[in-house]
C-alpha cells in the first residue's frame, strides 16, 4: 500500500480485500438476514453453499456441512445468521454461522425433511425403546424452571406418590440458544447425573416456540441417551422429532408426572386387592393342608406366612412409613413458617411500642393547633408552642 501526492491511497488486490473486511467486521460483526433459499447444493460432503434472496436481491451464502442443524431447500423461507465477507476472489458472500425456517410453512417443511432422513436411519425405531423402570427414585429434569409446564409437573409429581429425588438443569426451552442447552444437560446427566430417567419438558407454544425440539443435533443427542428419556412437550396435538427419539413420549408435561408416579389412591386399592387375594390364597393352602394332616397345616401355615405376609407386610410398612415422614416433614414446615409470622406480628404491635416508652402524636402540627399525645397509660391533649427543626448527628 502507498500513499500517493493527492493523498489517495493505492492498494494491492490483497490489502484492499483486507481493509474491507476488517471495515465490514467493525461496523457487522454479525447480522441476520431473513430471505428465501436458492440454488442449495452441498460440495464434497463438507460445504453448503446457497442464495439467499427476496424480489429484487441476492446474496452468496456459504457454511460448513456440520453446521448445518436443519435441512434446507430450495424456495423454504430462513433467517441467516453470519458474518459479511469479501472472497479474495473479490465476491461479496455471508459465512454463515446459524440458520432457523421462518414461518409455518418452512417450518414444516424442515420438519418432514429432518424426519424423513432420520427415519432411514432408524434413529426412532421402536426396538430400541426402553421401558420406565417401575422403582424410579432418582429423576433428572430438563426445563426451564419458571415455566408454567415445570410448575404443573412438580405440583403432579408431589401429589401423587412422592418421594422422588429430582435433580433438575434450568434451560432455556425456544429461540436459538435452546438446542445447546438443553444438549449440554442431557450430556451432563448422562456423564455426572446419577439418575434413572431423564426428562426434558416444556409446555405449549407456537410452531415457532416449539422448532428447538426439531434440532438435528437434539434429536440425535436423545437418541444416543445412555439413560432412558421422557418428553412430554407442548400439547396432546404437538409431535416433534425429540418426542419421536425419546424413549418414552408424554402427551404434555402433567402427562409425563403422571407416567413417573404412582397415584397415591390407585396404589392403596392395589395393595388392598393384593392383601385379599394373598389372604384368599392362604385360606385355600390351609384348608387343603388341614385335610391331610394337622402337623402338616401348622408347617404349611409358617411357610405360607413367611413366603407370602411377611414380605407384604415389610413392603406396605416401608410405604407407609415414607408416607408419614412426607406429611411430619410438611407440618413442621408449616408450624416453624407460622411461629416466624406471630413472632413478626408481636413486633410491629403498636401496643409493644407504646410499653417501651414511645408515643403516638397525631393531628397538625403548628403552632397553636392542639395535638393528641399517646402513651401505653395515657391519651393527652397538648398546645404546640414552637417548632424548632431538629439537628440530627452527622
Amino acid at each position: 500500500m502507498s500513499l500517493q501526492s493527492d493523498s489517495s491511497v493505492n492498494f494491492t488486490p490483497t490489502e484492499f480485500i483486507a481493509v474491507v473486511n476488517q471495515t465490514l467486521e467493525y461496523a457487522y460483526s454479525s447480522v441476520t438476514i431473513v430471505g428465501e433459499v436458492a440454488s442449495f447444493k452441498v460440495n464434497q460432503g463438507k460445504w453448503v453453499f446457497f442464495d439467499l434472496k427476496d424480489e429484487e436481491s441476492s446474496i452468496s451464502c456459504f457454511m460448513s456441512l456440520w453446521s448445518l442443524r436443519t435441512p434446507l431447500e430450495d424456495g423454504m423461507k430462513v433467517a441467516v445468521t453470519g458474518l459479511p465477507k469479501l472472497t479474495k476472489w473479490g465476491k461479496f458472500s455471508l459465512t454463515v454461522q446459524s440458520v432457523r425456517p421462518v414461518g409455518e410453512g418452512s417450518l414444516k417443511k424442515a420438519y418432514e425433511l429432518l424426519k424423513k432422513k432420520l427415519t432411514e436411519e432408524g434413529l426412532f425405531d421402536v426396538s430400541k425403546k426402553r421401558s420406565l423402570p417401575s422403582d424410579l427414585s432418582k429423576l433428572g429434569v430438563i426445563s426451564s424452571t419458571g415455566a408454567a409446564g415445570y410448575a404443573d409437573f412438580i405440583k403432579i409429581i408431589n401429589a401423587r406418590w412422592g418421594g422422588l429425588e429430582i435433580k433438575v438443569a434450568h434451560t432455556q426451552v425456544q429461540g436459538a440458544d435452546a438446542p445447546d442447552q438443553i444438549i449440554r444437560a442431557l450430556e451432563y446427566f448422562n456423564q455426572h447425573g446419577d439418575v434413572q430417567v431423564i426428562a426434558i419438558l416444556r409446555g405449549g407454544g407456537s410452531a415457532d416456540d416449539l422448532s428447538a425440539f426439531n434440532d438435528e443435533k437434539l434429536v440425535r443427542t436423545i437418541a444416543a441417551s445412555k439413560i432412558p428419556v421422557i418428553t412430554g412437550i407442548g400439547h396432546e396435538v404437538d409431535e416433534s422429532l425429540a418426542d419421536l427419539a425419546a424413549d418414552v413420549r408424554a402427551s404434555t408435561p402433567s402427562n409425563a408426572a403422571e407416567m413417573l408416579t404412582k397415584d397415591r389412591e390407585e396404589e392403596k386399592i392395589r395393595l388392598l386387592k393384593t392383601m385379599n387375594r394373598t389372604k384368599q390364597i392362604v385360606l385355600q393352602e390351609v384348608e387343603k393342608a388341614r385335610s391331610l394332616n394337622r402337623d402338616k397345616v401348622e408347617r404349611m401355615s409358617k411357610s405360607i406366612i413367611a413366603k407370602y405376609i411377611n414380605p407384604m407386610l415389610e413392603q406396605n410398612q416401608e410405604k407407609m412409613r415414607k408416607c408419614l415422614e412426607l406429611i411430619i416433614e410438611k407440618h413442621s414446615n408449616l408450624e416453624q413458617l407460622i411461629k416466624q409470622k406471630i413472632k413478626l406480628l408481636e413486633v410491629l404491635n403498636p401496643e409493644k411500642i407504646l410499653e417501651q416508652g414511645y408515643a403516638i402524636l397525631s393531628g397538625k402540627i403548628s403552632p397553636g393547633n392542639v395535638v393528641k399525645i399517646t402513651t401505653f397509660n395515657n391519651e393527652i391533649e397538648a398546645i404546640v408552642k414552637s417548632i424548632t427543626e431538629r439537628r440530627k448527628n452527622e
